[in-house]
């Protein structure tokens, strides 16, 4: 009952702005069935009264109008009237027809709108540990084919069902009057129809379920193999990766021919039941007006509502197979929006970001089971450079997702200038503290426009550029600051996107700057000309440099070292290499390299 909740709660989101239309359309679609019904009336009583010698069966306030403009009679001399009342109805209908297709169309595509709009909205508020749970490629299939799929349901299954609903009520009524025996046979089609129709939904559903998980992990696996090509194509996985997609394509093909077995055999069940009930029809039609107990105007009155009949009791079948999918759909949708955004406090303020950064006995798990941190504390004075080292796994970047709040400690707190950063808001913090890390990620535009994405003028974007020690590069291409980067800048080199990302992060002039390992594909001597062009042009910003590089260290006023997520050594690097430990030992090991080489 929840979750049916939740999925009503869901589509009154996912419809708004676009519910009028669909009213229009239920309007629209009433009339015109109003017309087609009124059709097989007017053919009726021309067949049994006008061309026949039957009396009028027709309710009084029309048999009174028939009576003012002449009486039969005058239709008799006049049969062309009856042609043109049809083809007036006619007229009529296509015109609803085409205002309601016209309204169709513009309600499915506000919905489209409506619902991506909601969901990248609502996907930007989420927390970071969210977004690590979940597969880009499996997000995008649901933004993208389920909301899809809920705009077919809405457009070719929930709109029609009005219509068809009132042409079945009426068809049978009007079928009821002329012959109840053989109306009867019509209906007993029914029961059937719907009881198959139940058995079916929920084998549909269990299927299609499946069908649409395997399509998210599929997209998965084709998202992460096109951005990440270059990996790809240097550890020569060419045919790994083409099997792995194979192997899941074909698991998805099974899914789905088991899925077309089960539609098959539906609608198998459906034809069959509709053809029987038609037959049916006929003959005892044509047994009771030979009889004398149906005219000849009532049968082929009896036979076109049968055959209206026919397509709409089995499309109502199929709106169940259907509604199964898009329940599908919905369930899937509303697992992103019922996730809950990041909250700040309710007292949260800002407070100044240039004081000393403190680490109180933080503890951190991204699971119950393994600690990443364990009561490590230190303190970066403000202005000052820090430095961390340790190895893989060690918890360096988790220490610096902690500072951007992108999670929350454990245990313990962070503070900034004495105030916890958990009593600020999450998006102030951020803004606050400039980020580069050891994979940067550049979008598909221009060199200038990945600088300057956060709003910085040109002016702005190569002074970054110049202290980033990137500027020559950008001036040697052929368009300069216009040269296009493409996915994921895989144009440049590792080095090159590095120092675009530095300059990105200083267009931003934030009091803290970090650097995650981001020096790291560049060489000493440039790493030097960074460090020195950054001390030159950003004093007074608390910088923090995660590095495996000891040189690049060595500048830093102070560095922590982190071994298995404990702080095991702080100090001046001059203190650190003094006592045994990681700091020395690489230290001795990377000078060890650097003379070889010489040598």
């Amino acid at each position: 009952m929840k979750a049916k909740n939740n999925n009503l709660k869901t589509l009154s989101r996912l419809l708004r702005g676009s519910k009028k239309y669909f009213i229009a359309c239920i309007v629209a679609g009433i009339f015109f069935t109003c017309c087609d019904l009124l059709v097989p009336q007017i053919i009726r009583v021309a067949v049994d009264s006008v061309i026949g010698s039957a009396g009028l069966d027709v309710p009084p306030v029309v048999s009174e109008w028939i009576t003012a403009v002449g009486g039969v009679g005058f239709f008799r001399e006049r049969i062309w009237i009856c042609a043109a009342l049809v083809a007036l109805l006619g007229l009529f209908s296509a015109a609803l027809r085409y205002c309601l297709m016209k309204c169709n169309s513009i309600a499915g595509e506000t919905l489209i709108k409506t619902s991506r709009d909601l969901l990248y909205s609502h996907i930007q508020h989420l927390p970071w540990s969210w977004h690590m749970k979940n597969p880009t490629g499996d997000i995008i299939q649901r933004c993208t084919s389920d909301v899809e799929r809920i705009k077919v349901f809405f457009q070719e299954q929930f709109v029609p069902v009005f219509r068809i609903s009132l042409l079945i009520i009426m068809s049978l009524a009007f079928m009821i009057d002329m012959n109840l025996k053989l109306a009867l046979v019509a209906l007993i089609m029914f029961p059937i129809i719907i009881l198959y129709s139940y058995l079916f939904h929920r084998k549909i559903r269990a299927r299609f379920t499946e069908c649409d998980e395997n399509e998210g992990v599929l997209s998965t696996i084709a998202q992460e193999n096109l951005t990440g090509v270059r990996v790809v194509r240097a550890f020569g996985r060419e045919d790994f990766e083409r099997r792995r997609f194979e192997e899941q394509n074909q698991k998805y093909t099974s899914v789905w021919v088991k899925m077309c077995r089960t539609l098959s055999d539906f609608w198998a069940v459906g034809d069959f039941s509709s053809y029987v009930q038609a037959m049916l029809i006929i003959i005892l039609g044509t047994v009771f007006t030979v009889r004398g107990s149906m005219t000849e105007g009532e049968f082929i009155s009896f036979v076109c509502y049968n055959t209206m009949l026919m397509w709409p009791v089995r499309r109502l079948g199929r709106m169940i197979s259907e509604m199964s999918k898009a329940g599908v759909s919905v369930t899937r949708i509303s697992e992103i929006l019922d996730a809950p955004e990041e909250i700040d406090a309710s007292d949260a303020s800002e407070k100044p970001m240039n004081g000393d950064i403190v680490f109180d006995n933080v503890s951190f798990a991204y699971n119950e089971t393994k600690s990443v941190l364990h009561n490590v504390s230190f303190t970066i004075p403000a202005g000052k450079s820090f430095g961390i080292l340790g190895g893989t796994g060690s918890g360096k970047s988790s220490l610096l997702l902690l500072l951007c709040r992108l999670y929350a400690p454990t245990s313990g707190r962070i503070t900034v200038g004495g105030e916890d950063i958990s009593s600020m808001p999450a998006k102030y913090v951020r803004s606050n503290i400039g980020m580069v890390q050891q994979e940067p990620f550049l979008f598909s535009r221009s060199i200038e426009d990945n600088i300057g994405i956060c709003g910085a003028d040109a002016e702005t974007v190569r002074e970054a550029a110049v202290t980033a020690c990137i500027n020559g590069d950008i001036e040697s291409f052929s368009q300069g600051y216009e040269t296009l980067v493409g996915e994921r800048g895989v144009t440049l080199s590792g080095g090159q996107k590095q120092r675009v990302a530095i300059a990105r992060m200083l267009t931003r002039k934030t009091p803290i700057i970090v650097f995650d390992d981001s020096l790291s594909a560049v060489d000493t001597q440039t790493d030097e000309n960074i460090r020195a062009a950054l001390k030159r042009d950003l004093s007074g910003a608390t910088s923090i440099i995660v590095s495996h590089r000891i040189t690049t260290l060595m500048s830093c006023d102070n560095v922590l070292v982190l071994e298995r997520g404990k702080a095991t050594q702080l100090g001046t690097p001059q203190e650190l290499l003094k006592h045994d430990g990681l700091f020395k030992t690489i230290f001795d090991m990377q000078m060890a390299v650097g003379e070889e080489e010489q040598a």
